[in-house]
């Protein structure tokens, strides 16, 4: 009897450490791996494009209007179990140039500059009239193709079901 519990505690053991390693947290990393050395080696006056996308490669987005900027982008996610992924970490490095393409300016920022958003959970107020459960499931019947030619059992003339009374 004793051999069976000691069984029975090791299978419950077993089952327990599976289920729970199912619901570890995943960490993931999006965008650019960030090499410190690399990125402040980058300065302004002395680098250009070439030597910019030489030493960093290409950047994760350019600027596509206004003054040249390039963006490079890395974010690190963390998510539980059923739930979305939240950002633990994020550094941005934007390089401006010149008209000429030398660098003009390197500014990095992270997660200091990351507005959160709280919607609001409230109902948005529209007009009508609250319906409820059995007047959504039960509410047209009768209302659709009821008669054809109408209440007066006629397609034609004013009386009729056409929407221009025909």
């Amino acid at each position: 009897m004793r051999n069976t519990e000691v069984k029975l505690r090791t299978v419950a053991i077993v089952g327990l450490a599976v289920l729970a390693s199912g619901c570890a947290s995943i960490k993931d990393h999006r965008g650019y791996l960030i090499d410190p050395a690399l990125t402040e080696s980058v300065q302004p006056g002395i680098d250009n494009r070439l030597s910019v996308e030489r030493a960093l490669g290409q950047p994760t987005f350019k600027s596509q209007f206004g003054k040249q900027s390039w963006y490079y982008v890395s974010v690190d996610t963390k998510q539980a179990p059923f739930t979305r992924p939240r950002t633990r970490d994020e550094k941005i490095i934007r390089i401006d140039f010149d008209p000429a393409g030398n660098v003009a300016s390197v500014q990095r920022g992270g997660m200091e500059k990351v507005v959160q958003i709280d919607p609001n959970g409230d109902k948005t107020p529209t007009l009508g009239r609250d319906r409820g459960f059995f007047e959504d499931l039960f509410g047209n019947i009768g209302a659709v193709g009821a008669l054809p030619g109408g209440a007066n059992g006629g397609g034609s003339g004013p009386n009729g079901s056409g929407p221009n009374g025909s």
